[in-house]
């Protein structure tokens, strides 16, 4: 199956390198790679299947490694776990994914059209160019980042606007995409782990290591913060608990100080409005201003009870 069959199927030729990248997932991309580079059926199943777990397997001719990061999707308001394959070995990277992962779209481009880039990231074999993909696709991460953090922010100021039950939803949101962030990047620090320890026979250069040491340092930066937002989005929402309660409790309050004020007059009025005989001040002309004073006088001290009380 040649190239020109499959549109979705791209390649990048280096100096004894080359740079594969498959940006459809499907079965004839995958019969390809079969075909082509005969690689486990075990690793092309796990591209096929949606958000696998983050892994890296050791075979006999290459290295697999599934990464996944995080995606914004402005829509629903939600952050996603886009997965990106890899295919290592000495002279050949081959990367699948689902064209969601638009820092390594663009990068493939760059490479595509510039020799420059080509000669700079494809000329040390494998390493120079997987480390600027995972560092293109870290800091990737940290307008998300950014994002959340102009959300958690607009929160807090809502809140002591007086906006606490709007805020409700708006800070569970913001947790499930945090939650969600976290779940997707708190494997890589051990996947490049593994991926420095496994890769001795196709990473020549000892000082390109460092370079994936510098990835491990950028993993546990976006670690650090999101952990730091976690504190900051449960704090923020357990002071909007505390002020939605402290505001129901002083509704609670008003009302059943009202109902205590009120409720001399209902037994009096109660009392009055009994059909029997011989009630007093019922025939009397002026029965109904005298009943009318009892129940300011009643309502009155009833208040000023309250009032001394400090209930108010």
């Amino acid at each position: 199956m040649s190239l020109s069959v499959l549109p979705t199927i791209q390649q990048i030729e280096g100096n004894n390198f080359v740079w594969t990248n498959i940006n459809k997932i499907g079965k004839e991309e995958m019969k390809y790679l079969e075909s082509t580079f005969h690689f486990h059926p075990l690793h092309l199943e796990d591209c096929l299947s949606p958000a696998q777990r983050p892994k890296l397997d050791v075979a006999n001719d290459y290295i697999f490694m599934v990464l996944l990061f995080p995606v914004y999707n402005r829509k629903t308001r939600r952050v996603q776990a886009a997965e990106i394959d890899f295919f290592i070995n000495a002279n050949r990277l081959v990367t699948v994914h689902r064209n969601e992962l638009i820092p390594l779209i663009n990068f493939f481009n760059l490479c595509l059209i510039s020799k420059d880039e080509r000669t700079t990231f494809m000329k040390n074999g494998p390493a120079m160019l997987i480390y600027e993909i995972l560092n293109r696709l870290l800091t990737s991460c940290f307008p998300i980042f950014d994002h959340l953090s102009i959300d958690v922010t607009s929160i807090e100021e809502h809140i002591f606007r007086g906006y606490e039950r709007r805020m409700v939803k708006e800070i569970l949101i913001v947790k499930r995409n945090i939650v969600n962030f976290r779940r997707i990047m708190q494997i890589h620090r051990a996947i490049i782990k593994k991926l420095i320890d496994k890769s001795s026979r196709y990473f020549r250069d000892e000082k390109l290591k460092l370079y994936f040491a510098n990835l491990l340092e950028l993993t546990a930066d976006i670690q650090d913060n999101l952990d730091n937002l976690k504190q900051s989005i449960d704090a923020l929402e357990a002071t909007n608990n505390s002020l939605i309660s402290f505001r129901l409790n002083d509704i609670i309050k008003i009302l059943t100080v009202i109902s205590v004020v009120v409720l001399p007059i209902t037994l009096i009025t109660s009392i009055f409005g009994m059909n029997v005989k011989q009630m007093p001040l019922v025939n009397s002309p002026s029965g109904f201003f005298i009943i009318l004073g009892i129940i300011v006088v009643s309502f009155v001290a009833m208040f000023l009870y309250v009032k001394k009380r400090k209930w108010l």
